[in-house]
């Protein structure tokens, strides 16, 4: 059973680095420093999130659906994963405030939820 690298330390949580590589077919190994993608540097928790927002394909009805999670939950993991790709977050995109006040009438979101939604705009 193979097991997958991790992309940081246990110890202190900084980024890991490789520095060997092995081709079981061949037996040839190879030594340097090198570093992890992008993905591979993401927590399980960030993993399991971007595996479900793919599969779903990002319907976020979907994703809150699996995961039994809020809508502001949603968006808030998703701003995580972008930050932990290296890209920064912008606040950019406007509410929708009848979308909003949609899953607050289907009971979807509290009405906390909706006023931290609201006031986001």
């Amino acid at each position: 059973m193979k097991k997958e690298a991790l992309g940081r330390c246990p110890v202190c949580n900084h980024e890991m680095n490789v520095t060997r590589l092995h081709c079981n077919h061949c037996d040839t190994t190879i030594e340097g420093n090198f570093t992890l993608c992008k993905f591979c540097r993401l927590t399980e928790d960030h993993k399991t999130f971007v595996e479900v927002f793919i599969k779903n394909r990002g319907n976020i009805k979907e994703i809150e659906k699996e995961l039994g999670i809020s809508y502001p939950t949603v968006r808030s993991k998703l701003e995580n994963v972008i930050e932990a790709l290296g890209y920064s977050v912008k606040y950019e995109a406007r509410v929708d405030k009848k979308e909003v006040l949609s899953k607050l009438s289907a009971g979807e979101i509290t009405a906390e939820e909706a006023v931290k939604l609201l006031k986001e705009e």
